[in-house]
C-alpha cells in the first residue's frame, strides 16, 4: 500500500513538480511560472533571397531558441546536410537560408502526417532556388543508418523529447507525467544520436538539440556518445570558430526584422537556454559535436 502511494506521489502534477524542483532548486518556481507563459515566437522569412519565379513568401514564426540552435551548426564547406527529425520545419527553413548554393538538404521526418506538414513548409516559406537542392523524406531515423553511413557533411537532430513547456500548459499530459517518459524519451533519443552519427561523415558535425530540461534527455545522452565512440570531439565550446554568431548577424537581420538571438547558459556538454533568463524564449539545450578522423569506434 504504501509502495503505491508513492508512486503516486510520483506521477502527475505533484511528482512533475518534485522532479524538476530537485534539478533547479529554488529556480524551479520562477522557470515554471515563465514556461506557463505563452512564448512569443519570432517572424522568419526568406522572401528578400526569393527568385523571381517566387510569389510572396510566407512567414513562418519559431522560437528565438529554436533559430540560434539551427544558427549554431556550422555549414561553411558542407554538401551534404541532414535535418533528421526535421518537422515541422523551422530549422529546416533556417538551415536553407544559411547553406551554401551547392549544398543539398535531407530534411527527414518519420511520420506521414508530420512529413506532409514538413512538405507545405518547404513548398511555401523556401524560394524556388533553394527548394531545389531539398528532398524531404519519411523514414525512422533510428534505424536509417542500417542503408546509410558516413554520408554526410552536417547533422542537425532535433529530437522528440518531453517538452515540459507543453506538459505544462496541458491539464492532460501533466496529469498523465510519471519520470518513465523521460526514461522512455531518452532511449529513444540515444537510437536516433547513434545512428544520426554513425551516418555522419569523417571530420562531420552534428548538432543535437531537444526542447527539454531534463538532464537525462540532454547531456546524458550526449555523455553516452562520449563513452559509445572514441572519436568525438565536443565543439560546443570553441566559441570563435563556432559559435561566434556575430558573424552572421547581417545575414540574420535579412530574415527576422532585427530580432537579437538568446544569450545562453553552459551545460556539462553544451549549451541551455530557458524562459526565466531569456524573456521567454526555450527551453532549447544543443550540443555540437564532431566525428573526429581515423581513430576507430567501439
Amino acid at each position: 500500500m504504501a509502495k503505491n502511494k508513492q508512486k503516486d506521489l510520483n506521477r502527475g502534477s505533484q511528482g512533475f513538480n518534485s522532479y524538476y524542483k530537485e534539478i533547479f532548486g529554488d529556480r524551479w518556481e520562477v522557470l515554471k511560472e515563465a514556461l506557463l507563459k505563452e512564448s512569443v515566437p519570432v517572424p522568419y522569412n526568406l522572401s528578400k533571397i526569393k527568385g523571381e519565379e517566387d510569389g510572396e513568401l510566407r512567414t513562418y514564426y519559431l522560437d528565438a531558441a529554436s533559430i540560434l540552435a539551427a544558427f549554431s551548426l556550422p555549414l561553411k564547406g558542407a554538401e551534404e546536410i541532414l535535418d533528421l527529425c526535421a518537422a515541422p520545419g523551422g530549422k529546416t527553413l533556417v538551415i536553407s537560408s544559411l547553406m551554401g548554393e551547392d549544398s543539398k538538404l535531407t530534411s527527414n521526418e518519420r511520420s506521414a502526417e508530420r512529413k506532409h506538414r514538413l512538405s507545405k513548409v518547404v513548398e511555401e516559406h523556401i524560394p524556388s532556388r533553394i527548394k531545389e537542392n531539398i528532398t524531404v523524406t519519411c523514414s525512422d531515423g533510428a534505424v536509417w543508418c542500417k542503408t546509410k553511413s558516413n554520408c554526410f557533411d552536417r547533422i542537425l537532430l532535433d529530437a522528440p523529447c518531453s517538452s515540459e513547456r507543453h506538459v505544462l500548459q496541458d491539464e492532460k499530459y501533466l496529469a498523465q507525467w510519471s519520470p518513465a517518459r523521460i526514461k522512455t524519451l531518452s532511449m529513444e533519443q540515444w537510437a536516433l544520436l547513434s545512428s544520426a552519427y554513425r551516418m555522419l561523415k569523417d571530420n562531420g558535425i552534428l548538432l543535437y538539440s531537444t526542447c527539454a530540461l531534463a538532464p537525462k534527455e540532454n547531456d546524458e545522452v550526449i555523455e553516452r556518445l562520449f563513452k559509445k565512440f572514441d572519436n568525438c570531439v565536443n565543439l560546443s565550446f570553441e566559441s570563435e570558430k563556432y559559435q561566434n554568431l556575430k558573424n552572421d548577424e547581417a545575414k540574420l537581420q535579412l530574415f527576422t526584422d532585427n530580432v537579437s538571438l538568446p544569450d545562453f547558459e553552459r551545460t556539462k556538454y553544451g549549451y541551455q537556454i530557458l524562459p526565466d533568463k531569456q524573456n521567454g524564449a526555450g527551453p532549447i539545450y544543443f550540443s555540437i559535436i564532431m566525428k573526429k578522423l581515423n581513430i576507430s569506434s567501439n
